[in-house]
């Protein structure tokens, strides 16, 4: 059986876990930058876009299902590994829940068994859902501008099925972080 790169131990115990959470280009990586910028603390980039911005420089090809399981287990090293860096609160820019919506969405409701496995659940996670009501930008890697609504609908019904602790962030950048703020500061003492 494969080694689990999920959080365990002293760790798993003494973090809170920040997941922004959500469909594409809804500011997930503005906000947790904001935030490790806020709590002077350091944030898990999404290991996805760096894995097929690679991909697609070496050979020109889109995601495909074989890519799933290398970028699961690429963003849980990235967690593990910046984990161990800070002392009471880790802010991650998505996590596996997000890249089993997608693999649902893309690969007509396929997601590998190695992502189901390694979903984690504690109550020290909290999801942060940020709303599409900020525009759409295109970036080369971004390709469903007309599903938003659903590709929304798709990740919180993903967090109510799974009973996952969540709040909507919606609003303009600064509303989204005062929120986000007080969300944290009522969960830690920072």
């Amino acid at each position: 059986m494969e080694k689990t790169l999920v959080q365990t131990g002293s760790d798993a115990a003494r973090l809170f876990k920040i997941i922004l959470y959500g469909p594409e280009s809804t500011g997930k990586t503005t906000l947790a930058a904001d935030l490790a910028k806020h709590y002077k603390t350091a944030w898990v980039p999404e290991y996805m876009r760096s894995y097929l911005e690679e991909k697609w420089e070496q050979h020109q090809t889109p995601i495909s299902k074989e890519d799933l399981i290398p970028i699961a287990k690429g963003q849980l090293a990235w967690e593990e590994k910046i984990a161990s860096q800070v002392d009471k609160l880790l802010i991650c820019d998505t996590n596996l829940l997000e890249l089993k919506v997608y693999s649902k969405y893309y690969y007509d409701g396929f997601v590998p068994d190695f992502i189901l496995n390694n979903i984690s659940k504690s109550d020290k996670e909290i999801y942060l859902l940020t709303n599409i009501d900020v525009p759409w930008e295109p970036d080369g890697m971004r390709d469903r501008p007309f599903d938003r609504e659903k590709m929304f609908e798709m990740f919180e019904n993903e967090l109510k099925h799974n009973g996952f602790q969540y709040h909507i962030m919606k609003g303009n950048r600064e509303e989204r972080l005062q929120k986000a703020i007080k969300i944290i500061d009522k969960l830690i003492d920072i």
